[in-house]
C-alpha cells in the first residue's frame, strides 16, 4: 500500500476518503428514513465538511458524529413518540449526497485520466 501512496500521492487517498464519507452518509440517512415511524429513534447524520484526514475509527470522526447527531436532536421538531425523523429534510440530504458523490467519482476519473495520460507520454 506504501508504494501505490507514493505512486499516486495524497489525492488518490484524498478521493478515497471522500467517497467512502459520501457512502457512510447515505448510509445513515437511509437508516433514518427506514425508522421514520421507530419511536423514540434519533436521526442519525454525518458532517460532510470536515477535513478529509478524519476517518471511521478515529475517536475524533466518532466525536464528530456524536456532536452532529445532539446537535440535529436539539434543533429538530421532536414528535410525541419520540422520533424527530423529517423526510423531507431527509430526501434532501439524500440528493445533496448523492451530488456530492457524483462530483467525486467525476473528480477521480479525471484524476487517473490524467495520470494515464502522462503514463503514455500524451498520446
Amino acid at each position: 500500500m506504501q508504494y501505490l501512496d507514493a505512486l499516486f500521492g495524497k489525492h488518490a487517498v484524498n478521493l478515497e476518503r471522500g467517497l467512502d464519507k459520501a457512502s457512510m452518509r447515505q448510509s445513515l440517512l437511509t437508516a433514518n428514513i427506514s425508522n421514520v415511524n421507530t419511536p423514540g429513534y434519533k436521526r442519525r447524520d454525518l458532517n460532510m465538511n470536515v477535513t478529509l484526514a478524519e476517518t471511521p475509527g478515529n475517536s475524533r470522526f466518532e466525536s464528530m458524529l456524536s456532536e452532529r447527531r445532539q446537535r440535529e436532536t436539539e434543533h429538530t421538531s421532536i414528535r410525541i413518540d419520540g422520533n424527530n425523523v423529517d423526510m423531507e429534510r431527509e430526501t434532501f440530504a439524500i440528493a445533496e449526497t448523492e451530488l456530492r458523490y457524483q462530483l467525486l467519482t467525476d473528480l477521480t476519473n479525471r484524476y487517473f485520466s490524467g495520470l494515464k495520460n502522462v503514463i503514455r507520454e500524451g498520446r
